[in-house]
């Protein structure tokens, strides 16, 4: 039976929830495809990656450039078993897709540099394909520039040295990367469509991506943004990997 695990590290509970179901959604997973771990709740170690198709991170209000000492207890355990998840899920290649937070967990893993020189605001960029990214399978379906939801303190500044470039914006040089054959990271949300960021725009209000003040500014901001091609990436990744595939 196909199943995927989604490792989730957002304790409020409406963003959880929708980002649960935006995976389910645009994946096109049943519920009992996609088992999710709320990482901030407890530990999640040991877990039997054998169970699994592949391998979801969504986003998350840590970051991995805060400084250890400013670090909840909870952030530095989680990165500490995700550390050694991914320990495993690169020894084996196994299907992973870090959405958001998956450039700060597998690019700290594999030797990136993740600082704020090139955050981005809650709003809808456009993403370039790489090279790479448009002979890439999981981009297969994507036109080469498209635009994606983002809203970011830290990003990747360097590549991890054995990494694949994949995609870009103007305002943030890694978009996207692979590693090996099978991790992949996105510093855009495929999972988000236009309900979903106003969502998390009225839950992350206080949590210093904006001004609080700026809530309605920010709504307007993405409310006119045609994203349509980043969920697409979720449904290749699914249909890349779940083993009872069958080609049409």
């Amino acid at each position: 039976m196909t199943r995927f695990l989604l490792l989730s590290s957002r304790a409020e509970e409406i963003a959880a929830d929708g980002e649960y179901a935006s995976f389910l959604r645009f994946g096109g997973l049943r519920a009992d495809e996609l088992e999710r771990v709320r990482m901030e709740q407890a530990s999640i170690l040991p877990l039997p990656l054998d169970r699994y198709d592949g391998v979801i991170v969504g986003g998350s209000p840590f970051d991995a450039s805060t400084p250890e000492e400013r670090k909840s207890p909870a952030q530095r355990r989680v990165e500490a078993e995700v550390s050694t998840l991914l320990d495993e899920i690169v020894a084996r290649d196994l299907p992973f897709l870090g959405a958001c937070y998956g450039v700060g967990t597998l690019g700290v893993h594999q030797g990136a540099v993740i600082d704020r020189t090139y955050a981005e605001p809650i709003s809808a960029v456009t993403i370039t394909l790489t090279e790479a990214g448009r002979l890439d399978p999981l981009l297969a379906d994507l036109p080469e520039s498209f635009d994606a939801f983002v809203g970011h303190k830290e990003a990747c500044s360097v590549l991890p040295p054995n990494a694949i470039l994949l995609a870009s914006s103007p305002t943030c040089p890694v978009q996207m990367f692979r590693v090996r054959e099978n991790l992949y990271a996105t510093q855009f949300h495929p999972e988000l469509d236009l309900p979903g960021i106003v969502t998390r725009i009225g839950v992350y209000r206080d949590y210093g991506y904006f001004q609080p003040r700026e809530h309605d500014e920010v709504v307007a901001r993405v409310r006119n943004a045609d994203v349509w091609a980043p969920p697409r990436i979720l449904k290749a990744f699914v249909r890349r990997y779940r083993r009872d595939w069958t080609p049409d």
